[in-house]
């Protein structure tokens, strides 16, 4: 084929800290990918412009012709209406913002919006570690904690797009969180409040990532840190695996990056308290790490579009 006829598929993920862009062919292989800064305090439009103007180079050096555009958004998203339901305290201007309008209307193309965490989870299902399975709890650790499931071999999002989201489950203390309520899953295992809960033990600010260093060379407190947000998160999937009998959790985010630190917590916690149904979760790593939540979104505007991948 010539390669200035093939489709390309674009995939966004705007975070609360950076926004990443993958541009993908019809088997979903990253062709070329880009990251910025997201402008997070100045509203939709600063957002959609970041977004763009990082993917326009990638649109000019690529031979093809772009055939539509997947957007994974932190937030509570209406994917029927493209906009933005609920945004966390991170975000300015986000909630109501229609964002597949403001992408339709920059590229000509059609659009389509996801939840971050279910465009993650369209990833990892398409071409990442749970590739095909058929029941998965994706799980997002990062500046906030995600949650969206995969039942029967489709994404699940309930009647208003929040199926799934087990970082704003209460149940797990009395700690403010980021979106208003308390004791969510949330206050424990993102990267914020694992920094957090460092400092409230030992009184010095650490990235999540450095609390993860500090337990590698034994730091008690670090490791209390983490023994609870591990616990906290193997206590959430044992409640999803209750309520919906899932069989496969995958965990992503700048968190999952402490995976030999956290993976054995959140086993043994399962261990020690294992599902109702007397069977055991397979828990596994994001298989496609950062473009999980980009790739996820081509794969969902090539699944709209019904273009499938080759056989």
């Amino acid at each position: 084929m010539n390669p200035y006829d093939r489709r390309l598929f674009a995939g966004v993920d705007i975070g609360g800290t950076t926004t990443q862009v993958v541009l993908c062919d019809d088997d979903l292989t990253v062709l070329d990918r880009a990251d910025t800064v997201t402008p997070a305090a100045h509203g939709g439009p600063a957002m959609i412009r970041a977004a763009l103007g990082v993917l326009t180079p990638l649109l000019e050096r690529t031979p093809g012709r772009l055939a539509g555009c997947g957007v994974g958004a932190a937030g509570v998203v209406d994917s029927g209406t493209g906009h933005i339901l609920v945004a966390s305290d991170s975000f300015t201007g986000w909630a109501g913002f229609g964002v597949t309008e403001a992408v339709e209307d920059a590229l000509g193309v059609p659009a389509f919006l996801d939840n971050d965490v279910n465009a993650f989870l369209y990833g990892e299902t398409s071409g990442g570690a749970v590739r095909d399975e058929p029941d998965v709890l994706g799980i997002t650790l990062g500046t906030g904690v995600g949650g969206a499931l995969w039942s029967g071999g489709t994404l699940f999002t309930g009647p208003h797009g929040a199926a799934g989201e087990i970082g704003h489950i209460p149940g797990f203390g009395d700690l403010l969180c980021s979106c208003g309520g308390r004791g969510h899953l949330e206050t424990l295992a993102s990267g914020r409040s694992i920094g957090a809960r460092y400092a409230e033990r030992t009184g010095r600010r650490l990235s999540a990532r450095e609390v993860a260093g500090a337990a590698d060379r034994g730091d008690a407190d670090a490791l209390a840190v983490y023994r609870a947000a591990g616990a906290g998160i193997a206590r959430a999937i044992v409640m999803t695996a209750g309520v919906v009998d899932i069989t496969t959790v995958v965990v992503g985010g700048g968190v999952s990056r402490a995976w030999s630190l956290l993976s054995p917590i959140i086993l043994a916690s399962l261990a020690a308290e294992p599902p109702v149904s007397g069977h055991s979760v397979r828990l596994v790593r994001s298989g496609l790490g950062a473009d999980a939540v980009p790739v996820g979104g081509a794969a969902r505007a090539r699944q709209e579009l019904g273009v499938c991948s080759p056989a």
